[in-house]
């Protein structure tokens, strides 16, 4: 097992991602520079948060174009895992491999706060190992988070057990008031059909280590690790 994590142009979260990954949770890691072509032998590819190439067309439609991205595509159509986090969740939209799309949220303003979720399933990597009556606090830092598709679409997701987390309160009710962004259905996170492609927008990576006094998101670390290792 190797992680790669991808790095473009206006990536920030790069490195807590590779700390996360390398140093609390002891995996190999290695960057990825978006140049380049070679996926280095990574099994795990993480696209991680930040604002590619400055967000100034559309958060994560220029980085679908980088050279690295054929490859992560070819990697994912192969069944090899991918995971986006907030900038990388809208990369992975933009490029197709996941549905729906970002857009800004409903009050126009950049959101940096902690929020609660909840897994909506334990169908996937990233849930599995999870308790679905728990809500998990994790930080969210982004302006265009506001999950969206066609109806048809959502269905499917439902249908499907491709939604991965959703916006709660800290009892892990499921309500308006806890949407930050008004994203459809409070959806904070979905996979694709085949369950090997997955995207948040919350941070897991700034919820993992004792020193920040929560380890929220280390739960979902683990849940992919021990998954795989089971």
């Amino acid at each position: 097992m190797k992680f790669g994590v991808v790095v473009f142009p206006g990536s920030n979260c790069d490195e807590d991602m590779v700390y996360v990954l390398k140093d609390i949770m002891k995996q190999n890691t290695v960057k990825l520079w978006h140049k380049n072509t070679d996926l280095e032998g990574c099994t795990h590819i993480i696209l991680p948060g930040g604002f590619s190439y400055g967000d100034y067309l559309r958060s994560g439609a220029i980085a679908r174009f980088s050279p690295i991205m054929t490859k992560v595509i070819e990697h994912a159509n192969n069944g090899g895992f991918v995971f986006g986090v907030c900038n990388g969740f809208q990369i992975l939209c933009e490029s197709g491999l996941l549905p729906g799309a970002l857009l800004h949220n409903n009050s126009r303003k950049f959101i940096c706060k902690n929020v609660f979720i909840k897994p909506d399933n334990n169908s996937t990597l990233l849930t599995a190992g999870l308790d679905k009556t728990k809500a998990l606090k994790i930080p969210i830092a982004h302006g265009e988070g506001k999950f969206y598709a066609s109806e048809d679409v959502i269905k499917k997701l439902n249908a499907n057990q491709q939604i991965l987390f959703k916006y709660c309160d800290e009892n892990g009710n499921v309500t308006t008031e806890s949407n930050p962004n008004g994203a459809t259905e409070n959806i904070a996170g979905i996979c694709n059909e085949t369950k090997n492609v997955f995207g948040m927008m919350p941070h897991p990576e700034r919820a993992a280590d004792e020193a920040l006094n929560n380890i929220d998101g280390k739960l979902i670390f683990e849940s992919i690790l021990n998954k795989v290792l089971a």
